[in-house]
């Protein structure tokens, strides 16, 4: 691919993202102004070239007597295919935008909290409950606390489909974020499968670096049907998805100390924290650093796949107000 067909593609890119991201029709004008906020210089008239390529490609349709466009469902498939190589160390990218965006305030137990969110069919919406009820009774989970959004609504920049429920659950993220908060930063190296053994983690058995991963390890995990997280649910014994972090080990009293007020606030997610220098869940670390596993924010979810639901899952998806979780056992009232 020549540079100038590459150059070319990322602005199609750029152009189908910028429609993907609006629910209605817009025109050439508009998709210019955006795209000059994203550092890309392309006047209307160019727009309206790369439109006219996109409609005869099927990406993109006439939404109106003017110029506005709407991105069509091959639009969207060849978002989400194209440009991978553009898309390696999103995961870690993602992981440290929303670090940034968790304003959550360990002591006053307010601000924005990290989620993933996972869409399901409003017919099996009541069965994928009954089935995570004892995965977050059992805290294989970052927080038993979650939102649910009907069809129609908003959250982030998602807008939940027709027929639809989502199901925001807390991402392991907001310990990144609430420790950044409190000037300890984390080194996420890895997502992976962990083994438990009688309830307790044993070893990574799976694992996927974040700096060369287009997708979240979990995404990844689930749909290979790896997890086991049901039946180490009922047996103690399985593999569920967990993530490793990384510290400086002068930092660990400051973790101990926040993981408590985490706890306090229903957030969890620390599986294991292990001693300066030491290996955890058979991992090896850097000379004066302490590691930390984290405990996978999709296990819920991936129990779901387990029995044969299908679920569409937006990982490490939006920052929402804490105050507006509620605990997962109100769902059932």
């Amino acid at each position: 691919m020549t540079f100038e067909t590459q150059f070319a593609e990322r602005k199609t890119q750029s152009i189908l993202k910028i429609l993907a991201g609006n629910p209605r029709p817009l025109g050439s004008v508009v998709i210019a102004r955006q795209l000059k906020n994203m550092g890309i210089d392309l006047g209307a008239r160019g727009v309206r070239y790369h439109l006219k390529l996109t409609d005869e490609q099927g990406l993109t349709r006439l939404a109106g007597w003017r110029d506005g466009r709407q991105i069509t469902e091959l639009g969207l498939k060849e978002l989400k295919q194209g440009l991978v190589k553009d898309k390696v160390g999103f995961a870690i990218s993602r992981i440290e935008w929303l670090a940034f965006r968790t304003t959550f305030d360990v002591n006053r137990k307010t601000g924005f909290v990290p989620v993933n969110v996972s869409v399901i069919s409003k017919q099996a919406f009541n069965k994928a409950l009954h089935i995570m009820r004892p995965v977050f009774s059992r805290n294989l989970c970052v927080s038993d606390l979650v939102m649910k959004v009907p069809s129609g609504e908003k959250i982030g920049d998602y807008i939940v489909p027709q027929g639809k429920v989502a199901l925001a659950t807390v991402c392991s993220i907001v310990i990144n974020g609430a420790l950044l908060k409190l000037g300890v930063p984390l080194n996420s190296r890895f997502g992976g499968l962990l083994q438990m053994q009688a309830g307790n983690p044993l070893r990574f058995t799976e694992l996927v670096n974040y700096d060369g991963c287009s997708l979240d390890p979990s995404v990844i995990f689930i749909k290979a049907r790896m997890t086991s997280v049901s039946q180490m649910v009922g047996t103690g014994n399985g593999s569920i998805l967990a993530n490793f972090r990384e510290m400086l080990s002068v930092c660990r009293p400051i973790v101990e100390e926040t993981a408590q007020k985490l706890k306090d606030a229903r957030l969890h997610g620390i599986l294991a924290l292990g001693q300066a220098n030491e290996p955890v869940c058979e991992m090896p670390v850097g000379r004066n650093r302490t590691a930390m596993v984290l405990i996978g924010g999709l296990n819920p979810i991936a129990a779901v796949e387990e029995a044969g639901i299908d679920v569409e899952y937006f990982p490490m998806s939006t920052v929402v107000e804490y105050s507006d979780l509620v605990r997962f056992e109100e769902l059932f009232k």
